[in-house]
């Protein structure tokens, strides 16, 4: 998430932490990346949701995903 115009750190934590709600994905933060975990439809449903709340709540943002079909969550 790259908002546009204003303080992005706020806004990128609120979008994160608002992901992390979700009881059916497994969102992990690292220094480089935020990466989420959990079956395709359910993240691309949360994913849908929390990006059409932060476009009304926030305005102008850019969003950059990397999306791979395998589960590399490290244990």
């Amino acid at each position: 998430m790259y908002p546009l115009g204003r303080e992005f750190i706020p806004d990128i934590k609120e979008f994160i932490e608002s992901l992390k709600k979700n009881e059916h994905i497994i969102v992990e933060v690292n220094g480089m990346s935020t990466q989420i975990f959990g079956e395709y439809r359910t993240i691309m449903h949360a994913l849908t949701d929390e990006i059409e709340e932060s476009f009304e709540k926030h305005g102008k943002s850019v969003f950059v995903m990397k999306i791979i079909n395998a589960f590399l969550q490290e244990k």
